[in-house]
């Protein structure tokens, strides 16, 4: 099987916040951030599988700061793990003032995504090498939080089966 890069599939997507995406007090939809963070994280996945994916799961997405209107957004994904039919893409939001260019962190979500074949199957996706101490830590990360998503789905499992 083919292996690829975290590199080989980053994603970064930058997106000026209009009227449109706010509400009455002048900050971005919590629910347009998590439209960008899906989609940016779609495309990674994408890019690593070179196939059709789709979101199978998004958890710990956390809101860290406001978004204002006229501020950009940086969306930063990545591919954290790679299984059999599964990755997990890590995102990163930050916001930037046009005027000064500061940057403040504002969003972090990690989402699973799932590879399809022609037919709508899960199909194998390209095994993930790390090449820092960065991202094997993330991988490693990656792989508690999906044994812990296994385990939830059982005990979610087995409650509703009593």
């Amino acid at each position: 099987m083919i292996k690829k890069t975290v590199k080989e599939s980053q994603v970064i997507m930058t997106e000026m916040v209009l009227p449109q995406d706010t509400n009455a007090i002048g900050t971005i939809f919590g629910g347009k951030v998590m439209s960008l963070i899906d989609i940016a994280a779609a495309m990674a996945a994408g890019k690593h599988a070179r196939s059709v994916v789709v979101t199978a799961s998004i958890d710990a997405l956390n809101f860290v700061a406001p978004v204002k209107l006229g501020e950009y957004v940086h969306i930063k994904a990545s591919v954290n793990y790679a299984g059999r039919t599964s990755m997990e893409v890590g995102v990163r939001v930050d916001k930037e003032n046009p005027l000064t260019g500061e940057m403040k962190h504002t969003a972090s979500a990690y989402l699973t995504f799932v590879a399809l074949d022609s037919d709508g199957k899960a199909r194998q996706v390209p095994e993930l090498v790390a090449e820092s101490p960065e991202e094997l830590r993330r991988m490693d990360s990656a792989k508690k939080r999906r044994a812990s998503r296994i385990q939830l789905a059982a005990d979610l499992k087995r409650d509703t089966s009593n």
